[in-house]
């Protein structure tokens, strides 16, 4: 047996409350007792908290308080969730207190060599992100209350292109976190569907007592990616836009959270995308100026009619 899994082995013997003997413990595993004296020690320098007493009815136990300390993570999984917590933390996640407390018992329950090493490897990332807004705490908390809950919330949100609030009574289904903000996905009793809101846009939130049913198979992500890329079911409205330009260029092109989800080929200088019209000369236009001279978009012929059209209201809006 390795000796990770004998290690993992004891700590679960001493867990169980009891005290242990190291001869019941060489009985139990069929190794040798000075074996069995070799891994206390090595458990005790890890930061278990082992208790010998020796004498007639000597052996050993845990601390009352080890039920509190986390698993028995090994180095790799110690240093990925110090790296997890960065991302959660940059990304605004809301229960970050908690994370927090989670990561300092790591610390506390790792020795000096352990902790040395990790700090090491926590250092050497850095997660640049925009930050959410830390009055959304509040409200993501009651929002995965509700949700864990299968209770419906009554919120106040603005219409779009309106400023006056909309009362709404909606059953949140999940939390989604997309392109640095969070969104809340349920059914709404005010529009008899299925809508996503945008969390920092609520300006109220209140539980109220009634409980919602859920399909258990729902995504919330499948159906935000729906809404957010509607998919082209009728054919003869496709068509195709073919761009020329360098590798790096395309590459940055072909995985556009827009553009990279209509990529039909790629070969080394070039990409063809297959769009909806109306969709191609209404927000593809705004997409590709940005890359400016570094491609060319080759068909069809209307877009680059529609890029000029484009060029041609904004350098007369800048010189008015």
């Amino acid at each position: 047996m390795p000796k990770i899994d004998n290690l993992l082995a004891i700590l679960w013997m001493l867990s169980s409350g009891k005290k242990i003997t190291a001869k019941q413990i060489s009985e139990k595993l069929e190794m040798n007792i000075r074996t069995v004296y070799r891994y206390i020690d090595t458990l005790s320098t890890s930061g278990v908290p082992i208790i010998s007493d020796t004498g007639h009815n000597g052996g050993y136990t845990l601390m009352n308080n080890f039920i509190e300390a986390p698993l028995f993570f090994d180095f790799e999984e110690q240093t990925s969730l110090f790296h997890a917590a960065v991302f959660a933390e940059e990304a605004g996640y809301y229960g970050g207190e908690a994370l927090n407390r989670a990561i300092s018992k790591l610390s506390n329950y790792s020795n000096q060599e352990q902790g040395t090493k990790i700090n090491k490897h926590f250092n050497s990332l850095e997660v640049i992100s925009r930050l959410s807004s830390p009055s959304l705490v509040p409200l993501l908390k009651e929002l995965e209350m509700s949700v864990t809950d299968r209770y419906s919330v009554k919120i106040h949100y603005p219409k779009s292109g309106e400023k006056q609030l909309k009362y709404r009574l909606l059953d949140p289904y999940r939390i989604v976190y997309w392109n640095n903000k969070w969104y809340v996905i349920g059914f709404c009793h005010l529009r008899n569907e299925i809508r996503s809101f945008r969390v920092d846009r609520i300006k109220s939130l209140m539980l109220t007592e009634n409980k919602f049913n859920r399909a258990e198979n729902f995504s919330a992500s499948g159906f935000f990616m729906k809404n957010l890329l509607p998919t082209i079911e009728d054919n003869e409205r496709i068509t195709s836009l073919v761009i020329n330009g360098d590798r790096r260029t395309l590459d940055d092109i072909c995985q556009h959270w827009f553009l990279g989800h209509y990529l039909q080929e790629r070969t080394l200088n070039q990409a063809v995308f297959l769009l909806e019209k109306d969709m191609l000369h209404t927000f593809v236009p705004y997409l590709l100026l940005a890359y400016g001279k570094s491609i060319q978009v080759i068909e069809p012929i209307s877009l680059k009619k529609r890029l000029v059209e484009v060029l041609t209201d904004l350098m007369k809006f800048y010189q008015v």
